[in-house]
């Protein structure tokens, strides 16, 4: 029995030192030089359009992520973050708009907006006013960071002629 017990922590042991240096491994092995070979500025137009306020600050989350990352690789960022659809209503100040359970994370939205249009590579934010109009939101009530563009398709089809990559996530 103690030959066993021992032999399974041998084996145990193996599978830890294993699996750390795989992660180890993936993780020293991801970067992003081949894709950026030659750039020296990367250009993304985020076409943000969910409702719900969890998944709207991951987006924000990972964005600004994104940005430090390309940063940190020597390229400088210029994003635009455009909102329409059902994340419209997460971007403005009245709260009878917002659900009942998004309402804090909607507080937390307009936090990190409001740090990222500090944030360096971040060139500005954009509302549609069609989705303000659909959304039965008013445009004056648009976080201030964030300026109302007469229609988001035309905005982020301009945003790509001019050499933007248009993700939406």
């Amino acid at each position: 029995m103690h030959k066993n017990l021992m032999r399974f922590q041998s084996l145990l042991m193996a599978f830890v030192a294993t699996a750390l240096l795989v992660h180890a491994g993936a993780v020293k092995a991801a970067d992003d030089r081949a894709a950026l070979s030659g750039l020296s500025e990367g250009k993304i137009a985020f076409d943000l359009k969910d409702g719900e306020g969890r998944a709207l600050l991951a987006r924000l989350d990972v964005i600004d992520e994104t940005r430090l990352s390309l940063i940190q690789q020597g390229v400088t960022p210029h994003f635009i973050l455009a909102f329409r659809g059902p994340a419209t209503r997460l971007v403005q100040t009245d709260q009878d708009k917002i659900k009942p359970e998004d309402r804090e994370l909607a507080a937390k939205v307009a936090a990190k907006i409001k740090e990222l249009s500090a944030a360096r590579g971040v060139d500005g934010f954009e509302q549609c006013s069609l989705a303000v109009r659909t959304q039965g939101t008013s445009a004056d009530k648009v976080l201030p960071q964030i300026r109302v563009v007469g229609n988001g398709f035309i905005s982020l089809m301009a945003y790509q002629a001019k050499g933007y990559a248009y993700i939406a996530p």
